[in-house]
């Protein structure tokens, strides 16, 4: 049964006559005149009768309202099916280390944040390792993480690539000009402490590989998760930190920090956004998929 037909017997109803529907349609007369004639004809009953110059539904047509009412609506839901879809709602579970969650990630979500305001963000500050073992898991559904282009296979993790962020030695101005070269080997700085994360970091492995190839040593080492309170006290003269370059721009700009002079033998950090495999993705997910890979390696 064709839906026009149906929708013109609806019409008819809704307006009162067939001149009207035929109008409101943009149909001719007598394409009205043939749609009821093969909706009666399917049906096998008589939906209007002339009662003068108007044409009025009969018992059947009275009874029939209803269960077109119905199939119309029916469709119309339908046809909303994937608006309704590709609304972007409810819950998106993202981790990452907190250098990528507090300076890399802001700007993106500003933007997915501008094309789905109403999907709840939970954001967790994890190491690589954790937010990789999470996604396994499937205690997130997106994850930022540190990794070498070779690592991940094998984990259950869709990944793609983020960027390369350089890395560096960086300080205060005034730490600078005591304490510069990192580049010379054998070398023991008492008095200068080194800010970094916990051992099982990605920058900490680096950072600790570099100075036992070095073999330069320092007074000694404070340790905490917080980028920002590591930006911080180096600022404040506290001694020196090894962190990605967009981490510390904006402080390198106002001449708040310096990079310390170093041979530059640790590579760039790669960074990466990934997902459980074979996970369904959700139109947040898909969104915020898309986001990441239109500002890959852009600065916020």
């Amino acid at each position: 049964m064709d839906l026009k037909i149906l929708n013109t017997f609806k019409t008819i109803v809704d307006e009162g006559s067939f001149s009207k529907a035929a109008k409101r349609l943009s149909y001719t007369q007598s394409t009205i005149t043939f749609h009821i004639g093969q909706l009666e004809k399917d049906l096998h009953v008589k939906l209007f009768e002339k009662v003068g110059r108007r044409m009025v539904l009969t018992k059947a047509g009275e009874e029939l309202v209803p269960y077109v009412e119905e199939v119309i609506q029916s469709v119309n839901k339908m046809n909303n099916f994937q608006t309704d879809l590709t609304e972007c709602t409810g819950d998106l579970r993202i981790g990452a280390p907190e250098s990528l969650l507090c300076f890399y990630l802001p700007y993106r979500l500003k933007a997915f944040h501008a094309r789905a305001p109403h999907v709840h963000l939970l954001l967790q500050s994890m190491n690589s390792g954790n937010t990789l073992a999470a996604l396994k898991n499937d205690d997130i559904d997106i994850g930022l993480f540190y990794a070498t282009p070779d690592y991940g296979p094998g984990l259950g993790v869709a990944r793609k690539n983020l960027g390369s962020f350089p890395l560096s030695f960086y300080a205060s101005p005034r730490v600078k000009q005591k304490y510069n070269d990192f580049i010379t080997g054998d070398q023991h700085y008492p008095l200068l402490s080194a800010i970094v994360q916990p051992p099982k970091g990605s920058l900490r492995r680096m950072f600790d590989a570099y100075m036992e190839k070095k073999n330069i040593s320092l007074g000694n080492c404070i340790e905490l998760r917080s980028t920002q309170t590591i930006k911080n006290l180096a600022i404040n003269d506290v001694g020196i930190c090894f962190l990605p370059q967009f981490v510390v721009q904006e402080e390198l700009e106002r001449g708040e920090l310096e990079e310390l002079e170093t041979d530059r033998s640790f590579p760039p950090i790669e960074g990466f956004f990934g997902y459980r495999e074979n996970k369904w993705m959700s139109p947040a997910m898909k969104l915020i998929c898309e986001v990441l890979e239109e500002n890959s390696s852009s600065r916020g």
